[in-house]
């Protein structure tokens, strides 16, 4: 890669970044370091983890139910946004026929 120097300055960190593909003086964000990055799950480890099968866990991102990444052409899941997913389809205990009275008559009886 070559320095660019700019009217008989030295070049300095800000004009030695890496510029996107001739789109101008784009600089990357900063990378995080190997411990910051999360360890991301593939379909595989998702359906073990969950107790279901990968058929299913490939219907739920078809289907856009579950938070997913796409890497390239692979798909991978971050533990955390799993964890929230969970959370949130998370239904708590209660009188299951009040629910059936609810969903048939709209009141409960």
């Amino acid at each position: 890669m070559s320095r660019r120097l700019t009217a008989g300055k030295p070049a300095t960190a800000q004009s030695d970044q890496v510029t996107g593909h001739g789109r101008g003086h784009e600089t990357f964000p900063q990378l995080r370091s190997p411990a910051e990055v999360p360890r991301l799950l593939n379909i595989d480890q998702v359906a073990v983890h969950l107790g279901v099968t990968t058929r299913h866990i490939r219907r739920l991102v078809s289907e856009r139910r579950i938070p997913y990444l796409k890497v390239g052409r692979f798909v991978r899941f971050d533990p955390a946004a799993v964890g929230v997913w969970l959370d949130g389809a998370r239904r708590e205990p209660g009188d299951f026929w009040q629910g059936v009275a609810r969903r048939h008559t709209g009141s409960v009886r």
